[in-house]
């Protein structure tokens, strides 16, 4: 595993297969702007919204609380590792999984890179058909993916970073409109506590609310992406605010909140996927509204495109051994939003597969913990496949919980983790281990 880089220069180095050189790292608050943009993601406002119908919004906003405590003392932890290391999850799943194992990872996190842009991005072809007149859903689709593969051409150290920032006061105005706009309309009363099912909220909603937090444990591998941008002397304050509990508390919380009270002005007992887009445009109005889900969804996508051409850039060299550009990889990956999002009932099969998906990439969060926490005596590597059988035992322990219908749904993220974080120490213990340099 080598220390540097021949991809460019190396100031602007980001390829996810190798260790990010110290003079690619970022300063504190241009990675602070790269990472922002992940806050503005719809589907967030969404979530929210949907649990709060289903389970109260009580329960809704406990469930947010906890996983603003759980995802930021997890995702800080592995915020730390990756400044200090400068590993991506694709060299780190290297590293614990083998070369197989991590190839796998990587091209599974490609993927859910691939799907979130499929999804945020048909939010935004939505409203452009909804408000521009003559336009086509299958056209604002090519339009959407047109334009956001050039996003991501710069790297993240001199042009993702500027180009979120410059966005940032738009998206906040946007919000800051959207959410009075919403009170003006309920008459200054808050239409929150009142937002859920019409019977009794079902017992223990607080925990199904959480569970469904822990489905997206993949942020737990973005963040490693993200966070081995940062200088190693700036970890731990990066662990604590960047990629902490203040983030998780916009990321989850304030969305959510935001996503209840815009629900509360539709009085519905139903809530679809563009909800939150139609109710945008109604409050701010057409061209206003479309502008704010253009700035929000830009935003999101430069992340998602960027985490889905860097780790299939990385699934090429690590499996095949090919090196190609990263502006070949951002075509593909355009090429692959732009058809999924002219498929029919685009919403539905992305939920199923996410949902598959998160059994293998919750299972490389549970032995990631684990190995990491592995190195701290010492920088030692497990001889053998012990991370590669951890991982696919708790998948597959994972995957058999999620098949036993609505309640697997709810419990296969806690089965997931526990059986990863277990067979690993387990196999871990069984193992020879030899010296291997991971601190570079």
């Amino acid at each position: 595993m080598r220390a540097g880089t021949d991809i460019g220069d190396r100031r602007t180095a980001d390829a996810a297969a190798e260790v990010l050189p110290i003079e690619a790292r970022m300063a504190r608050g241009a990675l602070v702007m790269a990472w922002a943009s992940i806050c503005s993601a719809m589907v967030y406002l969404f979530l929210g919204a949907a649990l709060a119908l289903v389970y109260g919004a009580r329960n809704a906003l406990i469930g947010m609380v906890l996983a603003v405590v759980t995802f930021g003392l997890l995702c800080g932890y592995l915020a730390k590792f990756a400044a200090r290391t400068g590993m991506s999850s694709s060299v780190l799943s290297q590293s614990m999984l083998g070369r197989a194992g991590g190839a796998i990872a990587t091209l599974i996190l490609s993927a859910t890179g691939v799907y979130y842009a499929v999804f945020e991005g048909s939010v935004l072809a939505v409203a452009m058909h909804q408000v521009v007149p003559g336009l086509s859903y299958g056209l604002a689709t090519f339009v959407v993916a047109a334009y956001s593969v050039p996003l991501v051409l710069g790297s993240v150290q001199n042009w993702l970073n500027r180009l979120n920032g410059v966005l940032l006061p738009f998206y906040l105005l946007g919000m800051s409109a959207l959410v009075a706009t919403a009170l003006l309309r309920q008459g200054g009363r808050l239409a929150f506590w009142s937002v859920g099912p019409s019977g009794p909220a079902p017992a223990f909603g607080w925990w199904f609310c959480f569970a469904t937090y822990l489905g997206v444990l993949v942020m737990a591998m973005v963040t490693m992406d993200f966070a081995r941008f940062g200088r190693p002397d700036d970890g731990a304050w990066h662990a604590r605010f960047t990629f902490g509990m203040p983030f998780y508390l916009i990321t989850y919380l304030l969305n959510g909140v935001v996503g209840i009270l815009l629900v509360g002005t539709l009085a519905t007992s139903t809530i679809t996927e563009t909800a939150v887009v139609d109710v945008s445009l109604s409050l701010l109005g057409a061209w206003i509204g479309l502008g704010w889900v253009f700035v929000s969804q830009t935003r999101i996508n430069t992340a998602n495109f960027l985490l889905g051409s860097l780790n299939l850039q990385a699934f090429l060299r690590e499996a095949a051994g090919l090196r190609v550009s990263k502006t070949l990889c951002a075509v593909l990956v355009g090429l692959a939003t732009f058809a999924l999002m002219r498929s029919t009932d685009v919403f539905r099969y992305l939920i199923v597969a996410l949902n598959w998906q998160a059994v293998f990439t919750t299972a490389w969060v549970g032995v990631a913990l684990s190995y990491v926490a592995s190195l701290a005596g010492g920088p030692v590597q497990a001889r053998g496949t012990a991370g590669l059988i951890a991982w696919l035992l708790s998948a597959a322990s994972g995957g058999v919980t999620l098949a036993t219908g609505q309640s697997g749904k709810l419990w296969y993220p806690i089965v997931t983790v526990t059986v990863a974080v277990f067979a690993h120490r387990v196999l871990l213990a069984r193992s020879v281990v030899v010296p291997s340099r991971v601190d570079h």
